[in-house]
C-alpha cells in the first residue's frame, strides 16, 4: 500500500485550506454512501478524513484567532 504524502497545513494558504475543506467535506461523504450501499474495505478511512477536517478547522481557526487584537 502506497503511505500518503504528509501536507504540511501551515505552509498552505487560507484559500487553499477552504477549498481543501471542501474537498474532504465531499469526500467523505461520497465514502459515507458508498459505505450506507456496501461496506468499504477499510471503514477507518472515516475516522481518517474526519480527522483530517477537524485538523483543517482548527488550524483555520488558529490563523483567524492570531490576526485578531487581544482584549483585555
Amino acid at each position: 500500500m502506497a503511505k500518503k504524502v504528509k501536507i504540511n497545513l501551515k505552509d498552505l494558504s487560507t484559500e487553499e485550506l477552504m477549498e481543501k475543506v471542501g474537498e474532504e467535506k465531499l469526500r467523505l461523504q461520497k465514502l459515507r454512501f458508498s459505505h450506507a450501499v456496501s461496506p468499504l474495505e477499510n471503514p477507518n478511512v472515516l475516522k481518517r478524513v474526519r480527522r483530517d477536517i477537524a485538523r483543517i478547522h482548527t488550524e483555520l481557526r488558529a490563523r483567524e484567532l492570531s490576526t485578531q487584537p487581544v482584549k483585555g
